[in-house]
């Protein structure tokens, strides 16, 4: 009734779902979520499509953009005074939060899309006031414009920080291509209020590594790890064994979260010098007079003294504008006790601390306040292994400072993938192991003798086209890893994936190692290229002539050059396109579909069509006959789609992710099934792409349209040829 009698008041028909609670479909809560696969198109994105980005930074003028960075550090603004006049500490903290959101698991996450601009992220507690650094930069976004984006202005506002402190960064790549709405396709915990206890997130909060992947931070809301302690209680080795969960979970070991943790908090500070129940509401709860900002402070009085963020108030370090070596003297060189910030947050304070080692007032220079640590600077001097590291950093301030610039480097570049994306006149010489460094590969050989090559070696389709699959299929659009290109299918840990079927792979591989042999091409090429070869066969065999595009360059890569325990994430627990799960999960057979199909670029339709394709191909897992909806396996055909969709069919469960395709008249079970064939069928929006391909005047069109898909996943690798994947 109220929103009838609200709709009673207001003289204009309000027939629109205009608030993103109103879901058309939120009657049924356990829908498939398709519209992961069709964020950020064409349609939501300004630019239109002629526009390049990645080619247009390369116009932008690098050093003009820096300098005026550089200048922007200290231009001081009433709006938000800067702590001590410089701007940097809240920049490195922009810069850091931004990436700070990746997790290995996925590769979601991370500073490579600019989506620190939208919700839930900008308005999460522990971004609190980064609205104001955003806003900040807008004067430098406005004036270079379409050559820069928004993405790279918050890294590059990071490094320019550091840089203005006094220390050298390892370097800097542009590149990072904007999103202008929120993704939808990022889980980030099922808690449905701020800073939720994080008992939430884990089977057993006192065992770190219980927590729920892929989640890497510990309550909703914040990056990492609560800075008060485990659930805002103070405890500094059980934070350190948090810390250390969260910040392998973004691919960091010991060393670099130490790193990283001293290198952070050498510069600039928290705070919490205020009532903390005084600030509006953060930028996406707030009306619209305050044009997007958020966490509105009415005591704030033009003074950067007055500003409350975290609720913990001080520096870290006496200097907190020079980069230097003062957190390790003040955190080792003082005893700490706990005290509470005039926000009433826990906090770390020295005793009996110098006059002269307390920084100074960010307002008012006469003054000196005592410097503090959180729970997660107290870990890195309570846990062994943590004091260890930063005993060896205290006796060598130029390896701290490397590991440091090679740390925030990671941090801040993780998710860009392999260095060929890279841009800009910083990108660093030196091939770092993370980065999944592949040679350039031979294109010096013929394409046709090698198919011929294959064609005779007496693999079947379904050994050609699975090996192709599943050497390609790692690939995630998330962080740019994973997929053909390197042929890491035949190194550790990737050729002993049980999803990789190990003995047929090395079957297959022994088969294309003598072909690479005599040929010259890179086993990398000949595992894609085989998958053409089976499918033009397949192709063939249902009466149609067809050549699957292939371009020749892929590289071998080497053990050398690949970090075996930055890999093992990328393994497969599912793999609906060759109808396979390890073993039975919570989470539905469909859903982790879904989710891989995301994470590959595709669209529901490419999802579909190339589902439907592999079925008939006869690839799948195990040489099952699950969903191979056809009497023709081996050829190309629309026959899953005919048959799915054919009403003279019913379907019977037969027991756990089982089913009987039964011919209605005669009770004779015609195919099996699992519940990634007949959602195909039975999710109204996947039946409508189904619809299409199962048409009789669609045939060519579905072997056209899975070529095109197949090809886009075999490609998705392929940096040295973007151009061609926007096409």
């Amino acid at each position: 009734m109220g929103d009838q009698q609200n709709a009673g008041k207001c003289p204009v028909m309000h027939g629109g779902n205009t608030q993103e609670k109103a879901d058309v479909v939120a009657w049924w809560p356990e829908s498939l979520k398709l519209d992961i696969l069709h964020q950020h198109d064409r349609k939501t994105n300004p630019m239109g499509e002629a526009f390049d980005y990645r080619e247009e930074v390369k116009k932008l003028d690098f050093a003009a953009l820096e300098k005026d960075m550089h200048e922007l550090m200290t231009d001081g603004q009433d709006w938000w005074p800067a702590d001590w006049g410089h701007y940097g500490g809240l920049m490195i903290r922009l810069a850091w939060h931004a990436a700070g959101t990746y997790r290995i698991a996925d590769g979601r996450g991370g500073a490579g899309t600019g989506n620190q601009r939208f919700a839930p992220i900008n308005s999460w507690p522990d971004n609190g006031n980064l609205d104001k650094a955003r806003r900040l930069l807008w004067p430098l976004k406005k004036k270079y414009g379409n050559k820069v984006s928004w993405a790279d202005l918050f890294i590059l506002a990071g490094n320019v920080a550091y840089e203005s402190f006094g220390f050298k960064t390892f370097g800097f790549s542009y590149g990072r291509e904007d999103i202008w709405h929120p993704e939808t396709d990022i889980y980030w915990g099922a808690e449905k209020e701020w800073l939720a206890p994080s008992d939430e997130r884990y089977e057993d909060v006192e065992k770190p590594d219980t927590m729920e992947n892929p989640l890497a931070a510990v309550q909703m809301g914040l990056i990492y790890v609560n800075p008060e302690g485990v659930n805002g209680q103070p405890d500094p080795q059980k934070t350190a064994e948090q810390v250390r969960v969260t910040f392998a979970r973004m691919a960091m070991n010991d060393e670099e979260t130490a790193a990283l943790t001293a290198g952070g908090h050498t510069v600039g500070k928290t705070h919490g010098n205020g009532d903390a129940e005084a600030l509006g509401p953060e930028p996406e709860g707030a009306d619209v007079h305050e044009q997007g900002l958020g966490w509105h402070n009415p005591n704030l009085n033009g003074k950067a003294t007055n500003a409350v963020t975290s609720g913990i108030e001080g520096a870290w370090t006496t200097n907190p504008t020079q980069f230097d070596m003062g957190y390790f003297d003040l955190l080792f060189g003082y005893e700490w006790e706990l005290k509470k910030s005039p926000a009433g947050a826990w906090q770390w304070e020295p005793i009996d601390i110098k006059e002269e080692h307390k920084p100074v007032d960010t307002t008012d220079p006469s003054v000196r306040r005592n410097p503090i640590m959180t729970d997660a600077d107290m870990a890195m001097k309570v846990d062994p292994a943590y004091r260890a590291i930063c005993e060896t950093f205290m006796k060598d301030p130029e390896y701290f400072k490397d590991c440091f610039a090679r740390a925030w480097f990671k941090l801040t570049h993780r998710d860009m993938g392999p260095k060929p994306r890279y841009i800009g006149p910083d990108v660093p010489a030196e091939d770092l192991i993370w980065q999944d460094p592949v040679p350039a590969g031979n294109t010096n050989y013929s394409v046709e003798a090698v198919k011929d090559m294959i064609a005779e070696s007496g693999l079947s389709i379904g050994e050609m086209v699975s090996t192709a699959w599943d050497s390609a299929r790692t690939f995630r659009g998330s962080d740019m890893r994973g997929g053909a290109n390197g042929a890491r299918i035949r190194l550790a840990p990737q050729k002993d994936w049980e999803g990789n079927e190990p003995d047929r792979l090395a079957k297959v591989l022994k088969v294309y190692e003598t072909i690479a042999a005599e040929s010259g091409a890179s086993l990398a090429d000949i595992i894609v290229l085989a998958g053409s070869v089976g499918i033009e066969q397949a192709a063939r065999a249902a009466g149609h002539e067809v050549l699957v595009p292939f371009s020749p360059g892929r590289g071998d890569a080497s053990d050398e050059m690949t970090d075996v325990d930055s890999f093992e994430p990328l393994e497969p627990l599912a793999d609906g396109f060759r109808n396979w799960l390890k073993k039975d999960y919570v989470v539905k057979p469909e859903e982790m579909l879904l989710d891989r199909a995301q994470l590959m670029g595709l669209t529901g339709p490419e999802m579909t069509v190339l589902i439907g394709g592999m079925r008939v191909l006869g690839t799948n897992y195990g040489d099952t006959t699950h969903g191979v909806l056809t009497d023709r396996e081996g050829q190309l055909t629309n026959d899953f789609f005919v048959n799915l969709t054919d009403m003279a069919n019913t379907w019977e469960p037969t027991g756990k992710n089982a089913y009987n395709i039964v011919d209605r008249k005669n009770g004779n079970t015609k195919f099996t099934a699992t519940r990634i064939d007949l959602v195909f069928g039975s999710n109204s929006i996947l039946r409508s792409y189904a619809e299409v391909y199962a048409q009789d005047d669609n045939q060519e069109k579905f072997i056209q349209d899975f070529i095109n898909a197949w090809t886009k996943v075999m490609n998705a690798d392929r940096f040295d040829l973007e151009k061609l994947q926007k096409s």
